[in-house]
């Protein structure tokens, strides 16, 4: 019998405007599903919405792929609930997908520190909450959190997952001693980007084509982006695509986008679904994206697996690779981007073909690597106690 792994996140399949998090389980689950047995807690409903999706069972479980979903109703996300739910669900590890989520990861933590459900191994990923970008947003909030957390020794003896060396040393540095076992267990591809990787690549003449896509939200950093556009000399097409979670915030990006020289035409298009990201990408020269933290970045792997080049910030694990594929660059420079803009703009056709199938070499190269998948079923070997050789408990 495959061991069972009792997942919390906060959004999970259909859904999709929460972006990497829900892509890093199901891809999770498509490349471990046939070894491990996940069964999955989740919200009813996509971010930002306020019904259900359609055709589940609500507070029941669902088969999706490889995985068993419970799609929680707001009734069921409180201690008494979430507490019923994991005493009621066998598991042989318990794998948290936040630090600061309070139903997802703080009501499991809470009852388990309470001592309300059997004590199995817990793996809890911060999916990049502790990257210095993120833990400067709402500071006032998260700095007596993480005191009162110690305090509780809330997050003791838990298996910390990180997917790069450098989230690995944020997480010491946020936590200290708290986080004594940390494993680095890099997050996995999309099956699917493999069956992207000879898309036919677009060679258009006309301005830049550049390209933003993500939730759009201070730590996405879309602001930045304008002000840097609001410099550059070259003509250039900029379009925003991805859920709008902050109005305040939005409405300071639309300001910039009102005042950008003429010769910049920058247009909000909307959310895009799943299916549709590497058509969107394929459309584009471009994709910008001066993050201020990811602790992987689906999107820019699906916008290289498509043949089309990231300028990016150093706040994700993904380094320049010196062909003009992935350019990165610190946020401390600005006036940096706007010249690698500009000479993005100028080069030939021949030279941005060149870039184009460098893009796809560097996600091939990535999504071949023969070491990912075993480094996540280490994971869950090492923090279950050869989880792997046995069955529920």
């Amino acid at each position: 019998m495959k061991p069972k792994v009792l997942t919390f996140v906060a959004y999970y399949l259909p859904g999709y405007k929460f972006g990497g998090p829900v892509r890093t389980i199901a891809n999770m689950v498509e490349h471990l599903g046939d070894e491990l047995d996940f069964r999955i807690v989740t919200r009813d409903r996509d971010a930002l919405d306020t019904a259900p999706y359609p055709g589940i069972q609500v507070d029941g479980w669902n088969r999706v792929g490889k995985a068993l979903v419970f799609y929680a109703s707001p009734r069921t996300l409180t201690l008494r609930g979430v507490g019923k739910l994991i005493r009621q669900t066998p598991h042989d590890v318990l794998y948290l997908n936040s630090f600061f989520n309070p139903h997802f990861t703080i009501l499991p933590l809470l009852v388990r520190r309470l001592g309300l459900i059997p004590r199995r191994p817990c793996v809890i990923a911060p999916r990049g909450e502790f990257s210095p970008g993120a833990l400067k947003l709402k500071a006032w909030k998260k700095r007596p959190y993480l005191w009162l957390a110690r305090a509780l020794g809330l997050y003791s003896g838990l298996t910390w997952q990180a997917s790069s060396d450098q989230e690995a040393e944020e997480i010491r540095r946020a936590l200290g001693r708290v986080a004594d076992r940390i494993m680095v267990a890099p997050d996995l591809p999309s099956l699917v980007s493999a069956q992207r990787l000879d898309q036919r690549i677009r060679t258009e003449d006309g301005p830049l084509r550049v390209v933003f896509l993500s939730r759009i939200t201070p730590m996405k950093n879309l602001d930045y982006a304008l002000r840097v556009l609001g410099q550059v000399r070259v003509p250039v097409e900029f379009n925003i695509y991805g859920p709008v979670w902050d109005g305040t915030y939005w409405r300071e990006c639309e300001r910039l986008m009102q005042v950008l020289p003429p010769h910049i035409k920058a247009e909000y298009r909307g959310e895009v679904p799943p299916e549709d990201v590497p058509e969107v990408f394929l459309e584009h020269d471009l994709f910008f994206f001066p993050t201020r933290g990811e602790n992987f970045g689906h999107v820019i792997l699906e916008s290289l697996s498509v043949g089309t080049p990231v300028l990016i910030s150093d706040q994700t694990p993904w380094t320049d690779d010196g062909t003009g594929a992935c350019t990165v660059w610190s946020l401390e420079a600005p006036l940096v981007f706007v010249v690698a803009i500009e000479q993005m703009a100028k080069l030939s056709e021949e030279e941005r073909q060149r870039i184009r199938f460098a893009a796809l070499a560097m996600a091939k190269k990535f999504i071949e690597r023969s070491d990912l998948k075993e480094r996540s079923l280490q994971l869950f070997r090492e923090a279950g106690s050869e989880i792997l050789g046995g069955g529920s408990t």
